[in-house]
């Protein structure tokens, strides 16, 4: 009888209407959490049968059916924190994490990490953050992807291997007729600059620089220390450590800059420490152009810039992530060392992934699997360090859909009932 069927269409509408209550419940619930995507429930309509075959028209519905519940992966606002272990994603892409316990994969956009027992970055929930190693030497990333570790909090010494002096010397000084005298070089060198390099176990020396003018484009450099430094030197006594040779073009440009004696030895430290005195982008030896660096043009001498390699062991102070996701450590020492980058995965299709909790999903047949790689490429986002993604839930959105699913639900209930008065006159027809 049509009449009961109208029942179950009401009741079916009953049903979808209920079931997209709790959606928009769980929404508003949700309206706080960090990083969450709001969902929405998809009606499609039940035909129960066709009256006339397959001719057309003429077809009569049974009522809805809730077809499927879509994420929404709209961008969530940024909020800034001031916390050093926040992180947001700007753009597509998920956080990577492992299960300590088990090794499975699950992604995120929550990037409340903060740091465990071992020095892992992790969640709250103790799944470790992912990311790649990078070279030492390079900085590029080396290897798969594997946790996010502080395995140290302290960085060790590195002695200088390298030097660089940016230096003016005057063209219109006369060629300096003196001899390198280490007695009276304060005196009659033509420029003195003091430099600091540090030994092989981090410990920093004072080290002065002398230049002379030998010729019309010619100078030498000689650098000394206090024997105080030098293994099997006298305390108070300066000793010649490493000269060398400058030769500028008529442009004042560095033509050659050449290393004629090197014997550092600092006391307590490796013998022979090799440091390479770098003037600037020699033309002959260092395929330059010459005009980086030091030069001989006519104005006064000075040495304006000196940068060298060398520091002593330091503490972990502080860290940072870039938008690329490098992970830096800040050290006492004042150096900055990039550690690792955190990965990020990207799924072509978002909308498929299967929900975990926990502010966590896992890959899925719909979402296809994930593509993983560094942040800002390949279609990845950036990473937004000192921040949070809000959920992208609007309240009000949310409040309005509320009052269209109440209305529905109580059409439908009515729907019930009316279909339930006739069949109660149906009932009494016979009496």
């Amino acid at each position: 009888m049509s009449i009961l069927a109208s029942l179950n269409t009401g009741v079916s509408g009953l049903r979808a209407q209920g079931t997209a209550m709790g959606i928009i419940g769980d929404n508003i619930a949700n309206a706080g959490t960090t990083a969450f995507k709001s969902s929405r429930a998809e009606f499609q309509d039940v035909i129960a049968s066709n009256l006339k075959g397959i001719l057309g028209g003429n077809q009569i519905g049974r009522g809805v059916r809730v077809a499927g519940v879509t994420s929404i992966f709209d961008q969530g606002d940024i909020m800034a924190t001031n916390r050093d272990a926040d992180m947001a994603i700007r753009g597509d892409g998920f956080f990577i994490l492992k299960n300590p316990a088990g090794g499975e994969s699950s992604y995120t956009r929550d990037g409340a990490f903060r740091f465990d027992d071992k020095g892992r970055l992790a969640t709250s929930d103790g799944n470790l953050v992912q990311g790649y190693k990078l070279d030492s030497e390079t900085g590029k990333t080396t290897g798969d992807i594997q946790d996010i570790t502080f395995s140290s909090n302290t960085i060790p010494a590195q002695g200088t291997k390298e030097i660089r002096i940016d230096s003016n010397l005057d063209s219109r000084l006369k060629i300096n007729a003196t001899q390198f005298d280490i007695a009276t070089a304060d005196k009659n060198a033509d420029l003195t600059s003091t430099v600091r390099l540090y030994d092989t176990t981090g410990t920093s020396r004072a080290v002065s620089m002398h230049f002379y003018k030998t010729g019309n484009s010619e100078w030498t450099w000689h650098a000394t220390c206090d024997g105080a430094n030098l293994q099997g030197g006298e305390d108070g006594k300066m000793q010649e450590i490493a000269s060398g040779k400058l030769t500028f073009n008529n442009e004042g440009k560095l033509q050659k800059d050449e290393l004629m004696n090197s014997n550092i030895s600092f006391r307590g430290a490796e013998p022979n420490q090799k440091v390479d005195f770098y003037f600037g982008d020699a033309i002959e030896n260092r395929n330059g152009t010459g005009a980086e660096g030091s030069t001989q043009y006519g104005s006064n001498s000075q040495v304006f810039r000196q940068i060298q390699d060398g520091y002593a062991g330091g503490t972990l102070t502080n860290f940072s992530v870039d938008e690329a996701g490098t992970v830096s450590g800040s050290y006492s020492n004042g150096v900055t060392k990039a550690l690792s980058k955190i990965g990020l995965a990207r799924f072509e299709n978002n909308e498929g992934l299967y929900k975990l909790g926990q502010n966590r999903f896992k890959e899925a047949v719909l979402s296809g699997g994930p593509l993983v790689g560094e942040a800002g490429t390949g279609s990845r986002g950036a990473i937004l360090t000192k921040s949070l993604e809000n959920s992208n839930v609007d309240i009000a959105a949310e409040f309005v859909d509320m009052i269209r699913t109440q209305r529905n639900f109580q059409a439908n209930a009515k729907t019930v009932t009316t279909s339930d008065e006739l069949l109660q006159d149906v009932i009494q027809l016979k009496r």
